[in-house]
C-alpha cells in the first residue's frame, strides 16, 4: 500500500479527542450518579415522612417526584432516531468493462477451461440478465488472470477511495467527523485489516471504532446497516460510515466445476458508501429515516448452510460452490424473516388474513389454497431486492405478490451492472432516485440474502424530497436508457 500523507494537525486533534472523549465519559457517570442520588434521597425522605406521619399531601408530592424522575430517565436514555444522511456508489471506469464475447475469448485462452465449460459460462452469460456493459477488475482482463494478495489490495483502492471521497464532498464532512467505520468484504481478508486501509489513507482518529465485516455474503450490507444501528444506541451523537464492496480478483474460479464456474460469470465490480447518524441535526438535511431493521439466519439447517459454500474442488482448485437448491432456499430463508417483520409493519387487515389462512391450514379439514401472503404495497412504497440473478429476483417478487414495477430496480441493476454482491441494494436505490421516484414519506425495503444464509431487511422512510439526482452518481449517463425489459 502506497504511503499518505497526513495533516499536521492530526497528533493535535486526536489530544483534543482524547480530552473530549474523557469529558463525556465523566459527565455520562456524573448524571447517572446524580439520578441514583436523587432516588435513593427520595426514598429516605419518603420513610421519613412515613415514620414521622406527615399528611398526605406530602407522600403524593414525594410520588410525582419519583414518577418524574423515571420518566426523565425513561426519555434521556431513550435511543435517538438514526438517519441516514447520504450514501454513494462507483461508477466503474470504461475500460473495465467486459462484453461477453471479450470475456468469452479471454476465457478460451486459459489452459483451466474445456471446451464444456467454456460452453456453459456462455450459456450462463446470455442469460443472466446483465448486458454488455457490465465490469471487471483490471486484474481479470489479463491472460491469465492477475489473483495476486497485491492485486486484491489494488482492486480495494480502486473500489472505495472514489466513493468515500465522493461521500465527504456531498455530506461536506471530513475524515476526522467519523467515529465508527464499518466495512464489509465477504472473501477478502488482509492483515492489517482492510478498515486499518481506509483509517490509514484517511488519517482518521485515534478513538474511531472500526469494524471488519467478512463471509456474509450479498447480506452484508444490510447487516452492516444493523449493526450500525445497534452501534448507535449505545454511542450518542456519532458518524458512521459502512462500506460495502466484493474483491473479486481474490474470488476468481480457474477450475471446471459448473457449481463454481456460476461466480465467474454472475458477480461484477461495485461498491457502496453510507453515512448514517444519530446526530439531532441530522433531521435536517438526511435522505432517509432508518425505521426498522431485521436479521434471520438458517445456518442451523445443514441444507441451508450448504447452498452456498468456499470450499476446494477435486484438483484443489477453491470457489464457491452454488448448489441447484439455493432457490428454495432463499424462499425459505426469505419466508422467515418476512413473517417477522410483516409482524410489525403490517396493517392490521392483512395481519388478520394472514392469520385466517394459518387457522385454516392447520386446523380446518377442507383444501384450501394455501397460506395468504400479505400485501407489503399496502405500507412499502419501493423494493430493493437481492440482485443475485434474474430467475431469483422473479421468485421473490413473486413470493411477495410483487409487479414489473416494483421489481424494476432490482432488474435493472442487473442488467446494467451485474451482481455486485452486497452493494447492490445500494445501485438499486440509486435507481430509484434517477428516476425522481422516491418522495418524502415513502417507504423503502431493502433485502439482503446472502450464504449461510441469511436474510437482513432494512426499512427506510424519506425524509426529504429528492430530487436532481438522475445527472448523478452511478446511472448519470444512462437513466434515460431504463427501464429495459429484456427477453
Amino acid at each position: 500500500m502506497e504511503a499518505t500523507s497526513k495533516p499536521n494537525h492530526v497528533s493535535i486533534f486526536n489530544e483534543c479527542t482524547n480530552f473530549t472523549l474523557l469529558s463525556n465519559y465523566l459527565v455520562s457517570h456524573f448524571s447517572h450518579f446524580l439520578w441514583l442520588s436523587s432516588i435513593t434521597l427520595a426514598t429516605f425522605v419518603e420513610a421519613f415522612l412515613f415514620l414521622q406521619n406527615y399528611e398526605p399531601m406530602f407522600h403524593v408530592f414525594l410520588l410525582l417526584f419519583l414518577l418524574l424522575s423515571f420518566l426523565l430517565k425513561h426519555f434521556l436514555s431513550k435511543p435517538s432516531p438514526v438517519y441516514l444522511i447520504d450514501f454513494s456508489c462507483l461508477k466503474p471506469p470504461n475500460y473495465c468493462r467486459v462484453p461477453f464475447s471479450t470475456f468469452l475469448e479471454n476465457a478460451s485462452l486459459f489452459e483451466c477451461f474445456d471446451n464444456e465449460s467454456m460452453a456453459f459460462m456462455e450459456k450462463v452469460l446470455h442469460s443472466s440478465g446483465q448486458s454488455e456493459e457490465t465490469c471487471l477488475p483490471p486484474s481479470l482482463h489479463y491472460i491469465p488472470p492477475k489473483t495476486h494478495h497485491s492485486e486484491s489490495i489494488k482492486e480495494l483502492h480502486m473500489l472505495l477511495f472514489p466513493i468515500i471521497d465522493d461521500l465527504f464532498a456531498k455530506t461536506k464532512l471530513s475524515p476526522f467527523d467519523i467515529d465508527i467505520l464499518i466495512l464489509n468484504c465477504s472473501g477478502f481478508c488482509s492483515s492489517p485489516s482492510l478498515t486499518s486501509i481506509v483509517v490509514n489513507k484517511y488519517a482518521m482518529r485515534s478513538d474511531i471504532k472500526s469494524y471488519n465485516v467478512s463471509g456474509m455474503g450479498c447480506s452484508a450490507s444490510a447487516i452492516c446497516i444493523d449493526l450500525a444501528q445497534n452501534l448507535l444506541k449505545v454511542h450518542k451523537k456519532s458518524n458512521v460510515i459502512v462500506l460495502s464492496t466484493e474483491i473479486l480478483s481474490h474470488g476468481w474460479y480457474p477450475g471446471k466445476e459448473k457449481s463454481k464456474l456460476l461466480i465467474n460469470c454472475l458477480f461484477r465490480m461495485g461498491s457502496a458508501a453510507i453515512l448514517l447518524s444519530n446526530k439531532k441535526e441530522a433531521s435536517k438535511n438526511a435522505k432517509y429515516l432508518l425505521l426498522r431493521t431485521l436479521r434471520t439466519q438458517r445456518a442451523f439447517d445443514d441444507k441451508a448452510y450448504l447452498s452456498c459454500i468456499r470450499e476446494e474442488d477435486s484438483d484443489g482448485k477453491l470457489g464457491v460452490t452454488l448448489k441447484r437448491d439455493v432457490l428454495h432456499v432463499a424462499g425459505e430463508t426469505l419466508r422467515s424473516n418476512i413473517s417477522i417483520i410483516g409482524s410489525e409493519i403490517l396493517p392490521v387487515s392483512e395481519k388478520f388474513w394472514y392469520l385466517v389462512s394459518v387457522m385454516k391450514k392447520r386446523f380446518v379439514f377442507m383444501k384450501c389454497e394455501g397460506i395468504y401472503v400479505p400485501d407489503f404495497k399496502t405500507v412499502i412504497q419501493h423494493f430493493c431486492l437481492p440482485c443475485s440473478g434474474r430467475g431469483v429476483i422473479r421468485e421473490v417478487g413473486k413470493g411477495l405478490k410483487l409487479g414489473e414495477k416494483e421489481i424494476e430496480p432490482a432488474l435493472m441493476t442487473l442488467h446494467r451492472f451485474g451482481n455486485q454482491s452486497s452493494s447492490s441494494l445500494w445501485y438499486e436505490l440509486a435507481y430509484l432516485e434517477a428516476k425522481e421516484k422516491v418522495k418524502k414519506g415513502d417507504n423503502v425495503w431493502q433485502v439482503g440474502m446472502g450464504s449461510g444464509t441469511k436474510c437482513c431487511s432494512v426499512v427506510l422512510k424519506c425524509n426529504r424530497p429528492i430530487l436532481g439526482e438522475s445527472h448523478k452518481g452511478p446511472w448519470g449517463d444512462c437513466i434515460h436508457q431504463y427501464p429495459i425489459f429484456a427477453s
